[in-house]
């Protein structure tokens, strides 16, 4: 029988980043040791990323002695090489949240959703974090027919939540704003905004381990015992834990499978042009704004601030990287800006991140004593930096953010997760001819 994909190592070489334009550019930290022999702590934490820097951090801040163990290199994962867009409210509109979940519990998944956004920039102004946060993120929508819709939702927003940071385009403004011509409205949300994601993982690392956790590279959990007293393998090491935080998202593997049948892996890759002057820079996207579009594989970019233009799309209907990742981002690159056309790329790279059939994160009670944050669905720099604070309150015994994200129904994939890889290519080439019509 052939032995399931580990996406760990699948399209990555064990212990080195990925070569993007965001590991080319950071600060890096020396590489921390693999774990070994019998350790204790009150929390371990598994995974690296935004979920578990941000949980060790603020979990230090509460006086836990915290664990943390990481597969590859603190912010490998989606954390390091995302788009790094930051979204108010939650993945999906509020008006589908009220359906979902009554009007009361919708809006504090509003209001979590924008405390998520504010812990970043929050945190962003430490001096550890070395990477700027930059305002207002544009939505642009590629059909003319969907307009009508995101006016409607942002006077929703005003009216109804009290939001006053968002404001409608017409086709004329986007197409001004964005230099496109192939969007016709959508919103401008200043409270939202955009960082250097790898920079930001950085930063919360450097943070965690000056509050005094401790960090392990290259240390792949191999299986989790339950007990009053965790015990999490490596094949090197065991730790002893009272609590364990699995942080894993789309590297889960087949960890905990009651997490793997309801969250996920995807791929999307993202490309770096050359850098542009600040006039080219502010003809494509004005005032340095970033820009996420209406389609369901979205594309999102922005600029980064040695101005070359960072640009993430393309489908992916399988977990291996294309062989040729430049060519499967330019394609919707010039499709958005055709003025481009021979722009050379200076970075191309994919990435996994972890999805849900809602597209809500997926928070869950493993047992009393372990905690599972995931699926952030595209929309996890905030919240899984959130998630991490959440985790760290929740332990202490103030548990009402994580009740309101644990009580988001999170259907199971059909088939489990057995099927979710073929199920992943039906769903991706639908969702690609919808976009398309």
């Amino acid at each position: 029988m052939a032995q399931p994909l580990d996406l760990l190592t699948a399209n990555d070489v064990q212990g080195e980043y990925p070569a993007s334009y965001h590991a080319a550019m950071a600060t890096p930290l020396p590489r921390f040791p693999a774990a070994e022999g019998a350790l204790r702590a009150d929390v371990c934490v598994i995974g690296a990323g935004y979920t578990g820097l941000s949980a060790a951090l603020h979990l230090r801040q509460r006086g836990y002695d915290v664990v943390v163990l990481e597969a590859q290199r603190v912010g490998f994962g989606a954390s390091g090489r995302n788009g790094g867009h930051a979204t108010m409210g939650q993945r999906i509109d509020q008006d589908d949240l009220e359906a979902m979940m009554g009007k009361a519990p919708a809006r504090r998944l509003w209001e979590i959703g924008n405390e998520a956004v504010d812990l970043v920039r929050e945190l962003s102004r430490a001096p550890e974090v070395e990477a700027e946060f930059h305002d207002g993120i544009i939505h642009a929508d590629h059909r003319a027919r969907y307009v009508p819709h995101s006016q409607a939702y942002a006077r929703k927003l005003r009216d109804d939540y009290g939001y006053e940071q968002i404001r409608t385009l017409d086709r004329e403004e986007i197409r001004h704003m964005v230099g496109s011509p192939v969007y016709h409205g959508g919103t401008l949300d200043m409270g939202s905004g955009h960082i250097d994601p790898l920079q930001f993982a950085l930063g919360l690392a450097r943070m965690a381990v000056a509050a005094g956790a401790r960090i392990y590279e290259g240390s792949k959990v191999v299986e989790l015992v339950e007990g009053a007293s965790a015990r999490v393998k490596t094949d090197a090491a065991e730790i002893t834990a009272d609590h364990v935080i699995l942080a894993c998202n789309g590297y889960l593997g087949g960890l905990e499978p009651r997490v793997a049948a309801r969250v996920m892996p995807i791929n999307n890759f993202i490309a770096t042009t050359e850098p542009m002057s600040p006039e080219e820079q502010e003809n494509l996207i004005r005032n340095n704004h970033a820009v996420a579009d209406s389609k369901f594989v979205v594309n999102y970019f922005r600029f980064s601030d040695d101005h070359r233009l960072i640009f993430g799309g393309g489908e992916s209907y399988g977990y291996r990287f294309p062989s040729d990742i430049r060519a499967k981002v330019m394609k919707p690159l010039l499709e958005i800006y055709p003025q481009l056309k021979g722009v050379k790329l200076s970075h191309a790279w994919g990435g996994t991140l972890a999805i849900t059939m809602n597209r809500m994160p997926h928070f869950e009670r493993i047992a009393g004593n372990i905690l599972s944050f995931s699926g952030y669905s595209g929309h996890g720099l905030a919240l899984a930096t959130l998630a991490g604070q959440i985790a760290a309150e929740t332990l202490a015994g103030q548990a009402e953010r994580f009740d309101a994200l644990a009580a988001v129904p999170t259907p199971r994939f059909p088939g489990g997760a057995a099927l979710r890889s073929p199920l992943l290519v039906l769903a991706m080439l639908w969702y690609s001819m919808r976009d398309k019509l």
